[in-house]
């Protein structure tokens, strides 16, 4: 929504033109990191930070990966992409920080 009205509103100077390519990057990524971690998690419950870190790590390298192959490929609003790209990241990365905080803060209770 917002990036939406800031496309309106500021055109070009703010929001890139592949955004909406970058947000549903993240959201693919984020679908495919859950049900990694969904399904090593349902293979072996005790190494849930395993799954969890190494997911994270997976989406880390992709991300950095797309970051790479843009610069190398198009040479047109490099750091206007970077930046875009960087907002999604850590709203994507501080929802998931977000709510595993609040899915685990009832499990830390039952243990005292």
């Amino acid at each position: 929504m917002i990036t939406a009205a800031l496309a309106y509103y500021t055109g070009n100077q703010l929001v890139h033109t592949y955004v909406w390519y970058i947000f549903g990057f993240f959201v693919l990524v984020t679908a495919l990191t859950f049900y990694i971690s969904r399904l090593g998690v349902s293979y072996d419950s005790d190494n849930f930070q395993l799954y969890y870190f190494g997911s994270m790590g997976f989406r880390m390298i992709l991300s950095i990966a797309v970051i790479f192959i843009y610069v190398y490929l198009f040479s047109e609003n490099e750091l206007q992409f970077v930046l875009n790209f960087f907002v999604f990241y850590f709203l994507f990365t501080g929802f998931e920080i977000y709510s595993l905080l609040a899915n685990l803060r009832p499990n830390l209770k039952r243990q005292d």
